[in-house]
C-alpha cells in the first residue's frame, strides 16, 4: 500500500486564495535516514547528499531538531539538494535559518525554489570561503551568471535567509536586510522548495517557515467537476490516509469538513478494497475504494444520495457507480490527491 504523507508540523487549512503558513518538520532526530516527505536529489556529480535530522542548539532553542547535510564529497560540481515533496508553490515567502559548520573544498549553504527538476530551478546560496551571497538560475542544466554582493560570513554562525516570490518578482533578505536588488525573471512561475549545498560543505538548516497562497488542489478540482456533473448529490467526500494511516477528508462538498477523520468504512475501503453502503430515512451512502494505476486502493470515496422507498442495496450501488467511475478516471496516483 502506498500511503500519502501529511508532513506539516503546523499548517492552517485555508480556502484557495487565502494566506497560509507551513512550518517544515524534519522528522525524528538521530535516525539514519533522510527526513520523511523530502526527496534527496544530486545536481552534478559524485555521491548523493546525506541529509539527516539532528539535535542542535539554535538562537531560539537549546535542543532544536535541525536538518544537517553530512556528505563530504569534495568534487567541485557536486550539489546535494533536499526537496520538500509535499507541495508546489506559486507566490510565497520562505524563511529559514542556516549555519555553515565546515568544509575543505567549499563552505556553502542555500535554498532552491521554484524547483522543477535537477536541471531547472532558482537558487540563492551563501559562501564562507567566498565571503559572498549569490543568486542564479539553472534552466535545462545551464547555469546563469551569479548575482549578489560580497558579505562577511563566518562558520558556526546562524543566519536568517528570506526569499519572496510574487509573480515574476524575487526579493532576498539576509538577517532581515535586503541584500540583492529586486529581481525580475519569468523562467519559472511555480515550483517546489528545497535546501542546497555544494561539494563537502557541512551545513545546518532550522526553523523553516513558508507563507504562501494555496493553490487549488487537483483533488478539489476533481470534486468540483464531479458536483457540476452530478448536482443532485447530497454529499461527496474523498478520503486519503495520513502519515499514520488514518483516512482523512481531502476534499468535500462541505469545505469545512476537510481534515476530519473517516471511520471503519473508509479504513476498510482503503486497506482492503471493500465496498460499504448505508441508509437512513432521507439518504443513502456508498463508500468505495479509489485505486491507482496498478489497482491498489489509495483512497476512499463516500457518495451520499437521496433515499427512495424500497430501494435495494444493488440499486443503491448502481446509482453510485457512474459517480465513482467519473472520479476514478481522474485519480490514478497519490499525487492526484495532494
Amino acid at each position: 500500500m502506498k500511503w500519502l504523507s501529511w508532513l506539516l508540523l503546523a499548517a492552517r487549512l485555508t480556502a484557495p486564495g487565502e494566506a497560509a503558513e507551513l512550518i517544515l518538520d524534519f522528522g525524528p532526530p538521530d535516525t539514519d535516514a533522510p527526513p520523511p516527505g523530502f526527496t534527496s536529489v544530486l545536481v552534478g556529480e559524485g555521491a548523493p547528499g546525506r541529509w539527516r535530522a539532528v539535535r542542535e542548539a539554535t538562537p531560539d532553542a537549546t535542543n532544536q531538531v535541525v536538518l544537517a547535510q553530512l556528505s563530504a564529497d569534495v568534487k567541485d560540481e557536486h550539489f546535494p539538494v533536499l526537496v520538500y515533496a509535499g507541495a508546489v508553490f506559486d507566490d510565497f515567502t520562505l524563511t529559514t535559518r542556516f549555519k555553515i559548520v565546515d568544509g575543505v573544498a567549499e563552505q556553502m549553504a542555500g535554498v532552491v525554489f521554484r524547483y522543477q527538476d535537477e536541471k531547472s530551478f532558482y537558487v540563492v546560496r551563501a559562501s564562507v570561503l567566498g565571503q559572498n551571497l549569490r543568486f542564479y538560475k539553472v534552466v535545462g542544466g545551464l547555469r546563469s551568471p551569479p548575482i549578489g554582493p560580497n558579505l562577511p560570513l563566518a562558520k558556526e554562525v546562524w543566519y536568517t535567509l528570506r526569499v519572496q516570490c510574487q509573480k515574476n518578482k524575487i526579493r532576498i533578505w539576509l538577517n532581515d536586510q535586503p541584500v540583492i536588488p529586486e529581481l525580475t525573471d519569468t523562467s519559472f512561475a511555480s515550483g517546489k522548495i528545497g535546501f542546497w549545498t555544494k561539494s563537502d560543505s557541512l551545513s545546518r538548516f532550522a526553523e523553516t517557515r513558508i507563507e504562501y497562497t494555496p493553490r487549488a488542489s487537483r483533488v478539489q478540482a476533481i470534486l468540483g467537476n464531479t458536483l457540476d456533473k452530478y448536482p443532485r448529490l447530497v454529499g461527496l467526500k474523498i478520503y486519503a490516509p495520513d502519515a499514520v494511516g488514518i483516512p482523512r477528508i481531502v476534499a468535500s462538498k462541505a469545505a469545512g469538513e476537510v481534515g476530519q477523520a473517516g471511520g471503519d468504512s473508509e479504513t476498510g475501503a482503503i486497506r482492503d478494497g471493500a465496498v460499504f453502503y448505508g441508509k437512513d430515512k432521507r439518504t443513502v451512502a456508498v463508500i468505495q475504494p479509489l485505486r491507482d494505476r496498478n489497482g491498489e486502493p489509495i483512497a476512499a470515496i463516500r457518495v451520499i444520495m437521496k433515499s427512495f422507498p424500497g430501494q435495494t442495496e444493488q440499486a443503491i450501488l448502481q446509482r453510485a457507480l457512474p459517480i465513482v467511475r467519473h472520479v476514478q478516471k481522474q485519480v490514478l496516483s497519490p499525487d492526484d490527491l495532494q
